[in-house]
């Protein structure tokens, strides 16, 4: 009798079914930033900027901080640095056409690179 209860007891466990893993969703993966991305040139040094737009069409010091402001033909990008860990730093970036209306920051950023 035992021996039938061990042998059936044995034969059911064969038949279960394990729980199968639910899937994982996966997380898209985040683009990479490009280096033309404005949100880049923050904490940015003038030097950094310098190299990689050029000399600044105007310098203007306020106080401890600092603008610098670059330009072509249709961009005009402000940027703003103040004191930060012992350097100044872009804090703050603004564009605009030359005219004063809004201007896309990467846009921008491309005119001044490939100006350069």
């Amino acid at each position: 009798m035992r021996r039938l209860i061990l042998a059936s007891t044995l034969l059911l466990a064969g038949c279960a079914t394990r729980p199968q893993p639910q899937p994982v969703a996966e997380t898209p993966a985040l683009p990479q930033p490009t280096p033309r991305e404005p949100r880049l040139l923050l904490g940015q040094t003038a030097q950094t900027l310098v190299g990689q737009f050029g000399n600044p069409s105007l310098q203007v010091p306020e106080g401890s901080s600092l603008k610098l402001q670059f330009r072509t033909s249709r961009c005009v990008l402000d940027a703003y640095l103040y004191p930060q860990g012992g350097a100044l730093r872009v804090a703050h970036v603004d564009t605009r056409t030359p005219s004063g209306a809004p201007a896309d920051q990467a846009t921008c950023v491309s005119e001044l690179e490939s100006r350069s």
